[in-house]
């Protein structure tokens, strides 16, 4: 892999990052699905997946009120994270993030966490957050967050009930 470096993201990245976001969250998506039932995934869960490109394409808006960054290895981008800065509390977070699955296991999403909560230093910000699924298929994205010294949690539960 050749040296990974972080990039403000260009409106030319859209098309490769929304690839790398349709792979990442494709496991968590079925896991969804899995979990709740096919009833109770397209009553509840199904929307939300389906506006995720929408999110990742509302970041990349200039007044978004985020800051999108590409993580790069060599020519290609491998993975892109977006980061929102509050000055009136000192609170950064890391918000919607993810590399590239043909790239896992490479370190790539440490070194991410670990640009963005350095960016958020730099920007003055005391406290970076980040939140994340308790299902079996964030715990790649847990394990990443706890190794770039993201070491305090509060758990959250979403239940369901179909009525």
């Amino acid at each position: 892999m050749h040296e990974l470096h972080f990039r403000r993201a260009h409106s030319e990245d859209a098309a490769r990052l929304q690839d790398i976001r349709r792979a990442a969250f494709a496991p968590v998506f079925a896991s969804f699905r899995s979990i709740l039932g096919d009833d109770l995934y397209e009553l509840a869960q199904r929307r939300d997946d389906e506006a995720h490109e929408g999110l990742l394409t509302s970041l990349m808006a200039a007044d978004s009120g985020w800051e999108l960054y590409v993580a790069q290895s060599g020519d290609e981008v491998v993975g892109f994270v977006a980061l929102r800065l509050a000055p009136e509390t000192l609170v950064g977070e890391i918000g919607l993030n993810a590399v590239d699955p043909a790239q896992a296991g490479k370190g790539i999403g440490t070194a991410m966490y670990e640009f963005a909560a350095a960016r958020l230093k730099q920007a003055g910000m005391k406290v970076a957050t980040v939140g994340t699924g308790g299902d079996p298929s964030h715990a790649p994205a847990r394990r990443a967050y706890r190794k770039a010294g993201f070491d305090i949690e509060i758990p959250s539960v979403w239940m369901y009930r179909k009525l």
